[in-house]
């Protein structure tokens, strides 16, 4: 928690590992506060150099070791690493047994990715509406979209933010569905105590460079059902455990030892950077506070909200990045199209929620590698372009 840590610690925390300066300057000599900094040092390459100097690169004790050490985010449950995090979602919904005919249940509002690997495993994504606070899966919609088809539900823990997880697991147990969790983007995160990821049968997470904490590249599968986290052995690694004995068809999806060392070493910093995150949200949520035309993010009752995006809401977006950007604040709109817009799916719905959202989110910047000077920049900028002066 925030309260753990004090500014200063918690600003040493973070710089250690900066990898260079805050910030940097374009040209003209504006200073830009980025979006994301992936935070790389020193304990990096080391764990990078060990690796090499093995001669084991791939899927060996780093991985091994890598799954021990995640699996105490997630109160024990088995880890499976993987290549990335789409990875991850494709072979849990593979393993959790969605198949061709399959309908499953996922919100619009959301990473291709999301949708991408309810394809990929076979079935057909059945796109939901919002709740607006929190961007997440709105339970109602999600029971208005239940026919006899329908397998299995994937909520994802957007920016951060915990998706209404009780509601959703008695629907899932009502209606006899499996429960795959995206908390790709949600490291860390809780609701009510019990951390996002060991709510469902399985859940997916990503280690994508901006993701909380990055491994290069690389996901994780993470279940309590033994037999799932056999098939996800399988599947990532041509469907055999034991070499040439192929007992399935699989992929190759396994993770490299040099992505699992850099990910052992930014795990043991993913607490510290989690309170940064929050203290930094904090900070934000008090300077726009009352500004006019701004909706900061809403927090859930018992919900632990670890910021992997600091979202807004603004009328005129577009405009607002704009002036953003030419003061040297960078922003990020995620996401800008509906899933079921995209011509890869191009479904006729109306989901009113998710369109008002992608006319509407501004993610501003949160990370750890800020300054609380940036922080303060940041207020004080966004409050002069959404009332420009």
């Amino acid at each position: 928690m925030v309260s753990a840590f004090s500014t200063t610690a918690l600003r040493l925390a973070c710089s250690g590992t900066a990898g260079g300066r805050r910030g940097h300057d374009r040209e003209g000599g504006v200073r830009v506060i980025p979006l994301a900094k992936p935070l790389i040092g020193p304990a990096e390459r080391a764990a990078v150099d060990r690796v090499l100097a093995s001669g084991h690169l791939a899927q060996g004790p780093e991985v091994a070791a890598f799954e021990r050490e995640f699996s105490a985010l997630v109160a024990g449950r088995h880890c499976i690493a993987v290549n990335s995090g789409t990875s991850a979602l494709h072979l849990a919904l593979i393993a959790a047994g969605i198949t061709a005919g399959d309908e499953v249940v996922v919100p619009s509002f959301s990473f291709a990715a999301t949708a991408n690997a309810v394809r990929l495993a076979g079935g057909t994504p059945v796109f939901v509406d919002i709740e607006p606070r929190h961007f997440c899966l709105d339970p109602a919609a999600v029971e208005a979209a239940v026919t006899p088809r329908t397998a299995a539900i994937v909520p994802v823990h957007l920016y951060g933010h915990p998706a209404a997880m009780g509601r959703i697991i008695a629907l899932a147990d009502r209606y006899g569905l499996a429960v795959v969790e995206d908390a790709c983007q949600a490291h860390a995160a809780a609701l009510h105590g019990v951390p996002v990821g060991t709510w469902g049968v399985a859940a997916a997470f990503s280690f994508f460079p901006t993701k909380n904490m990055t491994s290069g590249e690389g996901g994780m599968v993470v279940t309590a059902d033994a037999q799932v986290a056999r098939t996800v052995r399988l599947l990532r690694n041509q469907g055999m455990q034991r070499r040439y004995a192929n007992e399935i068809v699989g992929f190759n999806n396994r993770m490299t030892d040099i992505h699992a060392a850099i990910g052992r070493v930014q795990l043991g910093r993913l607490p510290a950077w989690t309170a940064a995150r929050q203290l930094n949200a904090k900070h934000l949520d008090a300077g726009l506070a009352g500004v006019d035309g701004v909706g900061p993010p809403a927090l859930a009752d018992g919900a632990v909200h670890v910021y992997h995006q600091y979202t807004v809401r603004v009328g005129d977006r577009d405009a607002v990045a704009a002036r953003l950007a030419d003061r040297g604040v960078e922003t990020g709109v995620y996401y800008p199209t509906p899933l079921h817009r995209l011509p890869s799916f191009a479904v006729r719905l109306e989901l009113p929620e998710t369109e008002r959202a992608c006319r509407e989110v501004l993610s501003l910047p949160v990370h750890p590698g800020l300054s609380a000077g940036d922080v303060m920049t940041v207020v004080d900028l966004m409050t002069r372009s959404v009332r420009p002066v």
